[in-house]
């Protein structure tokens, strides 16, 4: 709203300072800032009244050290990550960027049933919250409408690198040696291609899979889009929800994860680091740095509340919100397929519960009596059997974290 309120006064009345909001880097220092400020500031009012209301963690006795500690602290804290997030977008986005737009509408899409499950487990005492299938229905739901819309809106555009000038030619100069080259981007086209890390050639059109001769090839590839952006967003959106289960350690995990994605963003939004980098070119998709920056500053300033022993934890309301965002953004500059190593944690997380849950149900059918993997799953809380500190577990997943986010922009030159 700012920005787009300084716009009309650089526009027309000549302020000064009011062009600065024009430039992607000073919005998204404004975001980070604000989204920190509300969440180290307003954060401690929203988890006061979350005591005053009661909103308790229910704490299931595991046999975990100092497990039973926690009873009673303020859940539900993801509401002062969504807070942080969408403040700070509506304030210095482009809110006519449709790639904005998805991203508001998948945080409050994820965060909402997230707080329908919450609200189903703390005030009417339902331990399961809210039903599986429903919430697989609404990630459903998400995957249908994110497909669905960059499938077919006409300003979600992939533009290809010329060899030559033509009459319609995007021109634009980078340095090369000491010199000025050109770079000719051609107009706008659909498409349904990816990033394929570590390949020479690093895209992959999902139209290649359907069938050349098929008169409803369109229909085909909407639906083979869908059922990736489906799976993607449920899975990602699952993992951050395993993964939180340590003060601190689904934040912690998620913020090098976002700032990677970030950078991703804006450097596929500009034409000359695309050149530079060999990668896909996407228009306006560098306006999701401004959300990548509120993104990472709600994470962070939610962790000051929620780092050990915490204060407050996010809940489902965050949790499955985290995941889901992070998916929606990759399937937005075209990136899913760098997630298997991006979010590392959170998809070791996951297999950790599945082998668990698949061993255990194996080895009761063929020899009556179930067997496990882990001493228990997810993976932190194996190590937590172990005896390991709950802090020392959280740092470590943090350095792995951040090994996995070097590696995601290696693969940027590598391939």
């Amino acid at each position: 709203m700012i920005y787009h309120l300084l716009n009309y006064l650089e526009r027309y009345m000549d302020i000064p300072g009011a062009g600065m909001f024009q430039y992607l880097s000073f919005r998204a220092a404004m975001a980070i800032i604000l989204a920190l400020v509300i969440g180290m500031v307003f954060g401690q009012r929203i988890i006061r009244l979350l005591q005053r209301k009661q909103i308790g963690e229910e704490i299931r006795n595991l046999g975990l050290e100092g497990q039973m500690q926690k009873k009673g602290t303020p859940t539900m804290g993801g509401l002062i990550i969504l807070t942080s997030i969408l403040v700070p977008i509506l304030l210095f986005g482009d809110l006519t960027n449709v790639y904005v737009i998805l991203m508001i509408v998948s945080t409050v899409w994820l965060g909402a049933i997230g707080f329908l499950d919450d609200y189903i487990k703390v005030f009417r005492r339902r331990k399961e919250g809210l039903k599986g299938r429903f919430k697989v229905v609404g990630q459903i739901g998400l995957g249908v409408i994110v497909g669905t819309v960059m499938c077919f809106n006409s300003h979600i555009v992939v533009k290809e690198k010329l060899d030559r000038r033509t009459a319609d030619a995007e021109v634009a100069y980078v340095v090369d040696e000491g010199k000025p080259r050109p770079v000719f981007v051609g107009e706008g086209e659909k498409s349904t291609k990816t990033t394929i890390p570590f390949i020479k050639n690093n895209e992959f059109d999902y139209h290649w899979l359907v069938p050349g001769d098929s008169h409803r090839e369109d229909v085909l590839t909407w639906i083979i889009y869908i059922v990736v952006a489906i799976f993607v967003i449920t899975a990602v959106s699952n993992g951050a929800n395993l993964t939180d289960g340590l003060d601190g350690l689904a934040a912690g995990v998620s913020a090098p994860v976002v700032v990677v994605l970030g950078i991703l963003a804006y450097l596929s939004g500009n034409v000359i680091y695309a050149d530079y980098l060999n990668i896909m070119y996407i228009p306006s998709s560098g306006e999701l740095l401004v959300f990548a920056g509120a993104f990472a500053g709600a994470l962070l300033g939610f962790l000051w509340y929620n780092c050990y022993p915490a204060q407050v934890f996010m809940g489902d309301t965050g949790s499955l919100a985290i995941g889901g965002i992070i998916a929606v953004f990759a399937l937005l500059i075209r990136k899913e397929l760098l997630l298997p190593i991006l979010c590392g944690v959170f998809l070791v997380e996951s297999l950790s519960v599945m082998m668990q849950v698949g061993y255990f149900k194996y080895t009761k059918r063929k020899y009556g009596e179930g067997r496990r993997i882990l001493l228990m799953s997810p993976l932190h809380h194996h190590y937590q059997k172990k005896n390991f500190p709950e802090s020392k577990i959280v740092v470590r997943f943090w350095l792995v974290q951040l090994l996995l986010a070097a590696i995601a922009l290696v693969t940027l030159k590598i391939r």
